[in-house]
C-alpha cells in the first residue's frame, strides 16, 4: 500500500510523524510544495526509502493529484504531515477496505472520534457543508472536510479532475457518491498540529468548498440528463460518461 503525505514547511512535524508510520505501509510518497525549512532533508534522513515528488503548484489538491500519479500500491492512503492524524488509523482503514469497502474515510463526528483542533466556527461550517452534500447528493457522511482517507487504486478513475486546494476532500467524497462506491466512515481523533500554523483559511476555503459542491451538482445533472438515467439510478453511474461530462465543463 502507498501512503501519500503532502508537505509544505513541515520539517519540525515530520520529525515526530515519520518514525511512527506502521510497517503496513509499503511505499511512502512525500509530495513537497517547495519547502524552505529543510523538510526534504528530514525526509531523506529519517526515511531514505521515501519517494519524493516535487510539485510547483501550491495547494493540497495539486499535491494529492501528483501523489496519486506516483503511487504504485493497490491501496492508497492520504494523510496530513502536521501530526494531527493518528497513524494507527491506517491499519483500520486497510482492514475496512479488505472487508469490502471501496473508500474509507476518517470521521471526527462518529462515536470514538473527536478533535482538539476544531474551533466552533470550523465545526459549524463543516457540519453545514456536510448537510448540504447529504441533501444534494445523498449519502450519510458525518464529516465532509477531513482529509484522512484510503481507497483502492482501481477507483482512481472516479476521482479524475483538477482541484487545487483544501476543497479536494469534498471533491473526492462527492465523486465517491456519484460513482456509487462503497464508502465506510471510521472514527478518527484529530489532535492539534504539533508545530506551526495551518494553511487552512476558514472563509476562503469554505467558499471554495461551496463552489465545488455547486459545480459537481451541475456536472452530475448534465451527465444524468445526457444518459437519460432516472434519478434513483444515479448510484449506478460508474464514471465513464459522468467523468467525460465533468472534464468538458471543469
Amino acid at each position: 500500500m502507498s501512503l501519500i503525505i503532502p508537505t509544505l514547511n513541515e520539517a519540525k512535524n515530520l520529525v515526530h510523524v515519520l518514525p511512527t508510520i506502521p510497517d503496513i505501509v509499503d511505499e511512502l510518497i512525500i509530495v513537497d510544495g517547495e519547502s524552505t525549512d529543510g523538510t526534504l532533508d528530514v525526509v531523506r534522513e529519517l526515511r531514505p526509502d521515501a519517494v519524493i515528488v516535487l510539485e510547483q503548484r501550491h495547494g493540497k489538491g495539486h499535491a494529492l493529484r501528483a501523489g496519486f500519479e506516483a503511487a504504485r500500491g493497490d491501496i492508497i492512503v492520504m494523510m496530513d504531515a502536521d501530526g494531527s492524524m493518528d497513524v494507527s488509523d491506517i491499519v483500520v482503514f486497510v482492514a475496512s477496505l479488505q472487508s469490502g469497502a471501496d473508500v474509507v474515510k476518517g470521521s471526527r463526528f462518529v462515536q470514538g472520534g473527536g478533535s482538539s483542533d476544531l474551533t466552533l466556527l470550523r465545526t459549524a461550517g463543516n457540519l453545514a457543508l456536510t448537510q448540504a452534500v447529504r441533501m444534494v447528493f445523498g449519502g450519510r457522511y458525518s464529516d465532509l472536510c477531513y482529509g484522512y482517507m484510503a481507497f483502492w487504486r482501481h477507483v482512481l478513475p472516479a476521482f479524475e479532475g483538477e482541484v487545487g486546494g483544501f476543497e479536494v476532500e469534498t471533491f473526492l467524497n462527492i465523486r465517491a457518491l456519484a460513482a456509487g462506491l462503497r464508502v465506510v466512515e471510521v472514527a478518527s481523533f484529530e489532535s492539534s498540529r504539533i508545530h506551526g500554523e495551518s494553511n487552512l483559511h476558514t472563509f476562503r476555503d469554505g467558499a471554495r468548498v461551496l463552489r465545488t459542491i455547486y459545480r459537481e451538482r451541475r456536472g452530475l445533472t448534465r451527465a444524468r440528463s445526457g444518459l437519460g438515467v432516472p434519478r434513483p439510478a444515479v448510484q449506478a453511474l460508474v464514471g465513464a460518461a459522468y467523468l467525460a461530462s465533468q472534464a468538458e465543463n471543469v
